[in-house]
């Protein structure tokens, strides 16, 4: 399996500790920020692309200095940074996709992050990750999801208008042939009850989510 990773420029703490991934990517991408993100972490960085609008120019000499390969593009142009990385990711035929720092800060660029994901083919298996969530879409058909101690909690959310004939095995909550349309909630904060579980659907296209609480310390009392 070859696995593309982008880390593009979102704020710092929605991003995880990307050294625990580095054994499973292949080739690394930088977008605009992203690519001093990289650096920061002494980690490969494969390509380095964007405006780079939102690093100093002492960052960019870093970068410059770290980057195998760098493409630098106009402020004014009709893509973001990570529209660009997404086709240079493309052009590689990856059979996965992991992108970081694409979730939190402007919510904007958040949900058309998001969206973006129903643009990529379908045979590439992509997933948005920050260190609470790991968003991922789906089309039509039977899949199997293994349990995952670090995020928990798993939400089926329709991406189209509705998704149609959704079934859930091996879940807390199990479903049979089920249709749920924009703004239901009947499929959120679900669990495996076993290590391994099945869904399968229809039609539409659906996002799975991932995730955990963040606990939060108040003298001696745990907060979620």
């Amino acid at each position: 399996m070859y696995t593309v990773a982008i880390v593009a420029g979102g704020p710092a703490s929605f991003i995880p500790n990307l050294t625990l991934y580095q054994n499973q990517v292949d080739y690394w991408i930088g977008a605009d920020k992203g690519s001093y993100r990289l650096v920061e972490e002494n980690m490969s960085l494969d390509l380095a692309i964007g405006d780079f609008d939102s690093i100093t120019e002492d960052e960019f000499s870093k970068v410059k200095e770290h980057a195998k390969k760098i493409n630098v593009f106009s402020i004014e142009k009709d893509e973001t940074d990570l529209d660009l990385a997404i086709l240079e990711a493309m052009a590689l035929k990856p059979n996965k996709l992991l992108i970081f720092g694409a979730t939190g800060g402007r919510m904007d660029h958040t949900l058309a992050n998001i969206q973006l994901l129903s643009r990529l083919k379908q045979d590439i298996q992509t997933s948005i990750i920050d260190s609470q969530n790991e968003i991922s879409l789906f089309r039509p058909g039977n899949y199997e999801i293994e349990e995952n101690h670090n995020l928990p909690m798993i939400s089926f959310i329709p991406l189209t208008p509705a998704v149609a004939g959704l079934s859930l095995e091996n879940f807390y909550y199990p479903l049979e042939d089920k249709l749920i349309e924009w703004g239901s909630t009947l499929c959120l904060s679900n669990k495996l009850i076993r290590k391994k579980g099945t869904f399968s659907f229809d039609t539409g296209i659906l996002i799975m989510i991932k995730s955990r609480d963040v606990l939060i310390r108040h003298g001696n009392h745990t907060i979620i």
